[in-house]
């Protein structure tokens, strides 16, 4: 090959890998970030995560990326590592679908509507198409359907150019000796796995190997190993997107590689003993694209097949090579690793980066919800655990915080800017949930040091604000997980409820200081906590506000609440009288049964 045919061989990878990268990326806008809920939401069975693996990762065109992802989820605890290894076999199905879209190159016939669906007619129809709706159209739909397009194109435009770049190889004797060498299959799957792990992209190099085919040189006995080597180096990618994530996350990643690792070794010893027992007649026949693009499929199609009888196997090989720890009895302790490379796609990271928020959102409630038991019985185990979710809160807020700022600084929608902003006020409310719940927490030494105990009266009342804030807590945290009108429209009436139970424990309470049923000492922490508990309260509001605003057409969160107070929204009045009823006056007039009842007549 001369120098300007290495060139010409290089430009075409490039265009190739190129088009890879445009066209994927355009698949994951038209997604709109929904691949990743789609993900964690179809996953009950793993028939259902192989299938669901295979549609993902036919869409998207990237094995590596689907992987990525599932790590993703599995770090931020939204999918469980069983769920995962469905998905991970699909995904390996679903890469395959590159190389049947490669292989119409070998599609020969005068017929008119044959030749048009030709990769040398397709892509320059793609390109063309792909630039009328990119320059011609406004509609952000459009334009990414016009980037589809074009990354198609292009990829197209660079296989061709591969293949007039590599065929006047066949007629070389070094290339052809060269080439010869990989029929050691060991040889073969090295080349094939560091090859793909450098590229990062199996169905990139299935369709350079492809291009080979026009060399004649690609026979039956170069290409297998080569190809089951492509499919081990494909787990790079996993590999990487682990480092420093958590161990369930990590144990995504090696079940990858044993799913390959282990295929390609059945698939070694099943061909090479037939070969030993038998003459495969086409073993050292030239393979075409076709040929290629089969054997591909079949390797992943059949290693699937293998393994899911048997994928507890698989899981106890990945438990074996990252055991458990003691921590891992609260994995909500687990590191959240927000991946940058997500970049490429703004929705996805995004998508990502709201997973992470809602994570911690719910180490928030955790410690509120263990808040008020810590502090009357001084739990030093819960109180550490606490601890550590609190400082895992705020670890998450500067991490989040920075990786939205990054995404602020792409080529964003106005509504991926929007969401990008909304979520970073998201991330202040939820560390602030947290704060003063620690706040309740950290008298629980004072209480014991000092012997400080609430009187019976005290305590049932403090349990229903307990309840109360609780209820908002999860409501809050409900809604902005799941986008749930109905859930943010609950927080309000009962935060007034909340509101209303405060003043009136704090009017009670400050008669019991004047009788002196209640010593001073007391009463400072018994305030100071209700003050928390209302501020825990403000907090929902703030982020249920701010959903029902985003969500359909309506004031700014501010004037939403001050309109909701006045009172002019019949649904608002009704939940209102609910919680009355639930928190505020029942729950009172039990109390006071109760102590009636405990006086002797």
């Amino acid at each position: 090959m001369t120098f300007f045919g290495l060139l010409t061989l290089l430009g075409g990878v490039g265009l190739f890998l190129y088009g890879m990268s445009v066209m994927g990326a355009g698949l994951e806008k038209i997604a709109g970030g929904k691949t990743e809920s789609i993900l964690k939401k179809l996953t009950s069975s793993i028939f259902r995560g192989v299938l669901l693996g295979t549609v993902v990762t036919a869409i998207i065109q990237s094995s590596s990326a689907t992987t990525v992802i599932v790590i993703g989820l599995v770090n931020s605890g939204i999918m469980k590592f069983t769920q995962a290894l469905g998905i991970i076999m699909g995904a390996n199905i679903g890469t395959t679908v590159t190389g049947q879209i490669i292989r119409l190159s070998d599609l020969s016939s005068d017929n008119f509507f044959v030749k048009l669906v030709k990769p040398s007619s397709l892509a320059p129809m793609s390109i063309i198409a792909g630039i009328v709706l990119t320059m011609f159209f406004k509609k952000a739909k459009q334009k990414n359907i016009g980037q589809i397009l074009l990354g198609f194109g292009v990829l197209f435009i660079g296989m061709l150019t591969m293949e007039s770049s590599v065929a006047p190889l066949k007629d070389s004797p070094l290339f052809l000796e060269l080439f010869s060498k990989f029929q050691n299959p060991f040889l073969g799957v090295l080349v094939g796995t560091v090859v793909t792990g450098i590229i990062q992209s199996s169905s990139a190099s299935i369709g350079i190997l492809q291009a080979l085919t026009s060399t004649s040189a690609v026979t039956w006995a170069i290409a297998v190993p080569i190809i089951l080597g492509q499919n081990i180096g494909t787990c790079v990618t996993g590999l990487i997107a682990s480092i420093g994530a958590s161990r369930s996350a990590k144990r995504v990643a090696f079940s990858h590689v044993y799913f390959n690792l282990i295929g390609t070794a059945i698939f070694l010893i099943a061909i090479y003993s037939l070969k030993a027992l038998v003459n495969i007649p086409f073993w050292h026949n030239a393979m075409n694209m076709g040929d290629i693009a089969n054997f591909h499929t079949l390797f992943n199609i059949a290693t699937t097949l293998i393994f899911l009888p048997f994928s507890g196997l698989l899981a106890k090989l990945s438990y074996k090579t990252v055991p458990e720890d003691e921590e891992e009895r609260h994995p909500e302790l687990d590191v959240i690793v927000l991946d940058e490379r997500l970049y490429a796609s703004p929705s996805m990271a995004i998508a990502h980066a709201r997973s992470a928020v809602a994570g911690m959102a719910e180490l928030a409630a955790m410690i509120q919800k263990k808040a008020l038991s810590i502090m009357m019985t001084n739990d030093l185990e819960e109180m550490d655990l606490a601890n550590k979710r609190e400082n895992l809160i705020d670890s998450l807020e500067v991490s989040i915080t920075n990786y939205l700022v990054g995404i602020a600084k792409l080529d964003l929608t106005e509504d991926e800017g929007l969401q990008a902003a909304t979520l970073i006020s998201f991330i202040n409310e939820f560390e602030r949930i947290g704060d003063r719940a620690i706040n309740i927490i950290q008298r629980a030494g004072e209480m014991t040091d000092k012997r400080i105990s609430f009187s019976e009266e005290a305590v049932t009342e403090i349990k229903i604000l307990d309840s109360a804030v609780n209820e908002v807590c999860g409501l809050a945290i409900d809604a902005f997980k799941n986008h749930s009108t109905d859930s943010a429209e609950r927080v309000e009436p009962l935060e007034e409820t909340v509101d209303e139970i405060v003043e009136t424990i704090h009017d009670r309470h400050i008669l019991r200081l004047k009788d002196g049923s209640c010593s001073i000492e007391a009463g400072v922490v018994f305030l100071e906590a209700l003050n928390n508990y209302e501020r825990v309260s403000d907090h929902c509001s703030n982020v249920a506000a701010k959903i029902l605003s985003s969500i359909q057409p309506m004031p700014d969160p501010h004037t939403l609440l001050r309109e909701l107070h006045e009172g002019h929204q019949e649904v608002y009045m009704k939940l209102l009288s609910e919680y009355e009823k639930k928190y505020a006056l029942p729950a009172f007039e039990r109390a006071k049964r109760q102590q009636n009842e405990s006086k002797p007549h």
